[in-house]
């Protein structure tokens, strides 16, 4: 039986491969509605390759003139458009794949509408993993992981009891300069840090891996999704990506998911959940290809994004909403070559030691101290 899929960011790095596993397996899915961002070119094919119900832009003038060329489809903008689409009442699983904090009140709504929610949105539970777990609870829906390590993590889990868990071990590429000294930093581009070695993704996150902020996102990410804390959470630098992450079990039994790069795998994942589905396309993982898989520990003084988000998640109450509002506006600060990119730690530490902590924040509250540290951070810069 298909499977319907409203799909928020379909022109992201997410959103397209979610995309192609539609419009590859057509008698297993249907694209029903979708959000799309500034690329229309791309939405434009998407529509006519898939046929939504319900499509949402960014900006108002994108749904008008999208409207006038698809009259049978309904078009929404902006705030309002996101929720529709993740609420839509058609739709059998909702797949979350923007970028940033901006997904944080559609998922809310999904998950009050009782949605599946394929979940690929870590700055969501970074900036409110309390309430959003709170309301999971609450009305008792699924958050599968999307994230590739998240989802090795969920994986290791099947059948499992959570309260044997030792620690669960993150693994980590290293990104695109961990090759090089902190020295080395000084210079980079944004063309050297978009070059990642191992995986294909969005922009935002490829800048995230980098710094390494990504993996501290996750880190919070996996206290929320699988309740351990932080103590438990182990990250380990592994440059082949082969191993997607780890569970130790304390009867000093490891269990690892392994595979090739390919993000498809894990969406595909989400999407058949409890089942699997024979995905032909993806590239076999062969092992004797490698000969040997390399480990190392994180160096938090090297990596100090990573460290920041061990300590604000430690911290807790309001400090990873800090965190990832300075996060977000620095990286899009260095993307647009306002700053360099060691100044992307250095505005991150700035905002979290000015901040004064608010221990259990409501919605309102996170709402205001996002739009605060964007704003002080935006006048720094």
């Amino acid at each position: 039986m298909s499977k319907n899929i409203s799909l928020l960011g379909a022109t992201g790095s997410i959103g397209t491969q979610t995309v192609d596993i539609i419009t590859k397996h057509k008698d297993q899915f249907s694209l029903v509605a979708m959000s799309v961002g500034r690329n229309i070119d791309l939405a434009r094919k998407t529509i006519t390759a898939l046929s939504p119900k319900l499509v949402s832009t960014i900006e108002k003038s994108d749904a008008e003139t999208l409207q006038a060329e698809f009259p049978s489809i309904t078009f929404l903008y902006g705030d309002q458009g996101l929720t529709e689409v993740a609420v839509y009442d058609k739709a059998d699983i909702l797949v979350n794949g923007v970028t940033g904090s901006v997904g944080l009140q559609p998922t809310l709504h999904a998950i009050e509408a009782k949605k599946t929610i394929a979940f690929a949105n870590k700055e969501t539970l970074v900036t409110a993993g309390h309430l959003v777990m709170d309301a999971v609870k609450k009305h008792n829906v699924s958050l599968l992981p999307v994230d590739s390590e998240h989802s090795a993590i969920f994986q290791c889990l099947q059948g499992e009891n959570t309260r044997n868990i030792e620690k669960i071990i993150l693994t980590a590429s290293g990104g695109s300069f961990r090759d090089r000294s902190r020295e080395e930093l000084i210079n980079v581009t944004v063309e050297d840090a978009l070059n990642h070695p191992n995986w294909s993704m969005g922009a935002k996150i490829t800048i995230d891996s980098a710094s390494m902020m990504n993996k501290g996102l996750e880190v919070i990410e996996a206290h929320w999704l699988f309740d351990l804390p932080y103590e438990k959470i182990d990250v380990l630098l592994h440059k082949e990506s082969v191993i997607h992450s780890m569970v130790e079990f304390h009867d000093s039994s490891v269990i690892a998911q392994l595979g090739s790069p390919d993000m498809r795998v894990p969406i595909l994942y989400a999407l058949t959940y409890p089942e699997r589905m024979p995905y032909p396309s993806s590239k076999k993982l062969d092992l004797t290809q490698f000969g040997q898989l390399h480990f190392q520990e994180m160096n938090l003084e090297r990596f100090r994004c990573l460290k920041f988000a061990y300590e604000a998640g430690k911290a807790g109450g309001s400090y990873p909403t800090v965190l990832n509002a300075a996060n977000e506006e620095a990286v899009a600060a260095f993307l647009a070559n306002k700053i360099t990119f060691l100044q992307i730690e250095d505005l991150v530490e700035q905002a979290l030691e000015r901040h004064n902590m608010v221990k259990n924040p409501s919605l309102e509250d996170i709402e205001e101290i996002n739009q605060s540290t964007r704003n002080w951070v935006k006048a720094l810069i």
